[in-house]
């Protein structure tokens, strides 16, 4: 080689594959130890600390309330009495208001039973029917006085009124007087008979025309009783049959009416207030 030549360059000697590797692994490990210690630092710090444990404290016993100066113990026993004492009137005034409840409770049912009785005479003596009446009847007595509210209910559906009585009356009073099959010796001896009147001072005529005039004469003072006994006594009461169940189906009507009336009036017992105490 000629000096006049220039030197060449010998390449550069690098590391060889295995210690590069060796380098990057050291590196790495390195780097991970010192970021776990990092991390376990950072959390070291922001952790809260754990909960301390607490122990149940004794409750106090109460002690009894201190008594206010000057105050004794008969004080207080007085202050009791005069306490309880006021409690029972109390008590007593709230038996009182509750009795009188009561009261007025039981005066309040009377009345709307005596104004059903009232309604069902009116409906029973005009010859109307009972309508709403029949079920508040039912109700109200049906329980203690069932036959007596059968009977109104009965009579309310065939009604029979005092004029009903009096022109039936005045219909067969031809009838009644001389029977329909009276022979000829009968009749003049009947008419003999009213001739000819044997009879205790002050005792009634027996003769048909004297009793068809008492009959008359019971009807128009409503007392169907005294004209049902004179009729029954006529000569021609046999043709009289339909009068005679009418003024019964009447009569029976009005013993149920007085019997309701006199059950609404009595007054139900007030039942006995509970104790409160």
């Amino acid at each position: 080689m000629s000096p006049d030549e220039p030197l060449a360059l010998e390449p550069a000697r690098g590391l060889s594959p295995l210690a590069t590797n060796l380098l990057i692994g050291a590196v790495a490990f390195g780097g991970g130890i010192a970021g776990t210690w990092a991390v376990l630092q950072w959390s070291g710090k922001t952790a809260p600390p754990p909960p301390a444990v607490q122990t149940a404290q004794p409750q106090p016993t109460p002690q009894p309330a201190a008594l206010p100066p000057g105050t004794d113990l008969s004080t207080l026993a007085a202050r009791e009495a005069m306490l309880a004492s006021r409690l029972d009137a109390l008590d007593s005034r709230l038996r009182d208001i509750d009795g009188s409840a009561r009261a007025a409770s039981s005066f309040a049912t009377q009345a709307e039973r005596l104004m059903i009785a009232f309604a069902a005479r009116r409906a029973i003596e005009r010859g109307l029917p009972l309508g709403p009446l029949e079920g508040q009847l039912r109700a109200r007595f049906g329980e203690t006085h069932g036959e007596a509210v059968s009977t109104l209910i009965a009579a309310a559906g065939q009604p029979v009124t005092l004029e009903d009585l009096r022109l039936a009356l005045d219909t067969l009073s031809p009838r009644l007087t001389s029977a329909a099959n009276e022979g000829m010796w009968a009749r003049m001896r009947r008419l003999l008979g009213d001739l000819v009147v044997l009879r205790q001072d002050g005792a009634a005529s027996p003769r048909a025309a004297d009793r068809l005039r008492r009959a008359r004469r019971a009807i128009d003072e409503g007392n169907v009783e005294a004209a049902l006994a004179e009729v029954a006594r006529m000569p021609g009461a046999a043709d009289a049959q339909s009068w005679t169940s009418a003024a019964k189906r009447y009569i029976a009507a009005r013993n149920a009416l007085r019997e309701i009336e006199l059950a609404a009036m009595e007054t139900s017992p007030v039942p006995a207030p509970t104790a409160t105490r």
